[in-house]
Parts: C-alpha cells; structure tokens; sequence
C-alpha cells in the first residue's frame, strides 16, 4: 500500500479501527457505490433512502440519513481524495466543486489495508476543525455509531 495515515491530532481526531471479515475491494466498493451504501451508512433502525454521489476529487456527495420516524437529515460533503481500494477522503467543508458548506464540522480519512486472509484492516478518522466539535461528535456517539455501522459495513461487503 502507498499511502500512510496522516498524523493524528489527539484534539481533534476521533480513531476507529476495525479488521473486517472481507476483502478491501469489496469493502471500498461498499463505500463508492449509491446502491450499497444505502445498505449499511445510517446505524439501524436509521436508513439511508437517498445518496448522491460525483466519486472524483472536487465532486460532492449528499447522504440522507432517516430517523425511525422518516425524517431526513441530509449531509453534503465533497471528495478530496480517491485511491480505489486503499483510500477514501471526503469533507463537509465543501459540498462540491469547491462551493463554502454553512458550517464545517470534520473531514473523513478512510483507509483499507489488507489485513491478509481475505481480510481488511479498515480506518475511520474523523478531524474535526476545532477540539469542541470533536468533543461535540464524540458526545453524539460517534464510538457507537461508526462502530455499528463498520459491522453493517463487514456484513455487507462479507456478502457480495
């Protein structure tokens, strides 16, 4: 693999690592196409009904998370960085071809590492502009959430 992961700001960086039962590939699919992603993004009972997505750097993204209720909550993003299969950079300070969000809360770092026997070392960092987001999403549950939706995640891409 070429790439390292960045250096990480202990203030604003929130770490999950998990080995998935599941080849990168398919773990990187998981997360690169419309069709999958609505499979496992949002922690159950949420859904994600709708999803956007122009996969190239500068291209910008819209996933819509829905509570049990229905009601949605959409959250556009845009690329930074595309590597297939070991790679995945995307922000919430853009929300596509370069055009200001509102409010900026963190950049995604994704990493897919072969972890060996059809397996997948799998890296999420979310670095948050301020330590008070940080903070903020580690309050909502980011722990709990991005954990069970790495093990949707595993689920799915174990079964295509």
């Amino acid at each position: 693999m070429t790439n390292t992961l960045p250096t990480q700001d202990t203030d604003r960086d929130l770490v999950l690592t998990r080995v998935l039962n599941a080849p990168r590939d398919k773990v990187f699919q998981c997360w690169t196409q419309p069709d999958l992603i609505k499979q496992w993004f949002a922690p159950r009972p949420w859904t994600t009904p709708k999803v956007e997505m122009d996969l190239r750097p500068g291209g910008g993204n819209v996933m819509t998370m829905a509570d049990e209720n229905g009601t949605e909550y959409p959250n556009a993003g845009q690329y930074l960085e595309i590597v297939p299969n070991e790679k995945l950079v995307f922000t919430d300070a853009f929300t596509g071809d370069w055009a200001p969000s509102a409010k900026p809360f963190f950049t995604a770092i994704l990493t897919f590492e072969d972890a060996g026997e059809g397996k997948t070392r799998y890296t999420a960092i979310a670095r948050h502009w301020t330590p008070e987001d940080a903070a903020t999403h580690k309050q909502m549950g980011f722990h709990e959430g991005w954990g069970m939706c790495a093990a949707q995640l595993e689920e799915l891409a174990a079964s295509i």
